[in-house]
Order: C-alpha cells, then sequence, then structure tokens
C-alpha cells in the first residue's frame, strides 16, 4: 500500500513557488526546493522526475494562482476607470520590494521561454485587457484597445518603479494610471498622488 503524502499538491507548489521567489528560479535545485519545503530531496524526485520538471510545475501553480486572483479582482471591479485602476494595483500587490520585483523578472524570463507559459500569458493579457477595456468603455467599449494600453502602462509603471523606488509599487501604479486616465478625458479626484513618491 502506497504511503499517503504529507502535503497536497497545491500545498507543496505554494511551499516551492515561495522557494523560487526567494532564490530566483535558476536556483531552485532540489536541496533548496526541499529545504523551503520541509520534505527530503528524494521525496521531490520521486514527485517530480526532474529539476525542470519541478520548475515547470512551479511556474504553471503560479499561473494558476494569477488567474484565479485576476479573475476575482474582474468580479468585483467596478465598470469604471476607478475600478479599472483598483484591479492593477490589487494585481501589484505581490511586489513588496524591490528584491522581490526584480526575482519576479526572472520568472517572468523562464514564462517566456516556455511556449505553454506564453501562450498562457497572452491568454491572462487578452482578458486583462478586455476587462480594462469595458470598465474604461461600458460593456461594449468603442475604443476595446484602450484595455491593452492601459496594461501596458501599468507594466511600464512597475517597470520605472524598479528603476526610481520612490514609494510603493502600488503607489507607482495609481500615479501612472491616474495620469493615463486623466490623459484619455476621465475625471480622476479618486486617485491622489502619494507625497513620498514626488
Amino acid at each position: 500500500m502506497a504511503r499517503p503524502k504529507s502535503l497536497s499538491d497545491d500545498d507543496l507548489l505554494d511551499r516551492l513557488l515561495a522557494t523560487m521567489r526567494r532564490t530566483g528560479p535558476d536556483r531552485l535545485s532540489f536541496a533548496a526546493a526541499a529545504a523551503g519545503a520541509g520534505l527530503s530531496g528524494p521525496t521531490l524526485v520521486q514527485r517530480f522526475g526532474t529539476r525542470d520538471a519541478m520548475l515547470k510545475a512551479v511556474l504553471r501553480r503560479a499561473w494558476d494562482l494569477l488567474d484565479a486572483k485576476t479573475e476575482q479582482e474582474i468580479a468585483r471591479m467596478p465598470r469604471t476607470p476607478a475600478g479599472a485602476v483598483a484591479l492593477l494595483v490589487a494585481l501589484s500587490g505581490d511586489y513588496d520590494s524591490l528584491q522581490d520585483y526584480s526575482e519576479g523578472l526572472l520568472v517572468l524570463r523562464e514564462d517566456m521561454r516556455s511556449s505553454e507559459l506564453r501562450a498562457r500569458g497572452d491568454r491572462w493579457g487578452a482578458e486583462l485587457a478586455e476587462a480594462l477595456s469595458r470598465a474604461l468603455g461600458g460593456e461594449a467599449p468603442s475604443r476595446p484597445e484602450l484595455g491593452r494600453l492601459m496594461a501596458s502602462v501599468w507594466q511600464g509603471a512597475l517597470l520605472w518603479w524598479g528603476f526610481s523606488r520612490r514609494g510603493t509599487p502600488a503607489d507607482a501604479v495609481r500615479l501612472e494610471l491616474a495620469a493615463f486616465c486623466r490623459a484619455l478625458g476621465y475625471r480622476w479626484e479618486e486617485v491622489e498622488e502619494p507625497a513620498q513618491s514626488r
């Protein structure tokens, strides 16, 4: 009779994801993963077979979590420009420090190396852009490209924050997206510029 797993697959992958975010994907060895998961290296080898298979499973889990969070935030988002900004600020919340953000870029590099994960990113981006377009222009927006542009401004705000390090990532996102909304002619009294970011 097989011995039961001490951790569910999702719990294990969550632990490995946290370890990967600390170490970076290049240093996610079986030894580092075992230390982070509280399991032995041979147990992980038995579960995944190879380090590359383990890394791919962790990256898939990261996409699963992002998809679920995005879906949840879209469901509760008011269909307004303020709601669109709130959605993107909520999706920026994983970056608590420059180190977290830098490691996130290394994870993105791994995603771009895999055709499967690139396809997931492409689908996620299209769904996000569609939700943003609806928030900016109603259920049948006259300018559906605005959602993709807003998502691009969001990603740019995070990138520029990585260089400037002023305020928090959420501050940077709010400032840039408020400017984007004002440039489109939306009234934007709800977003105040944080004092520390100027």
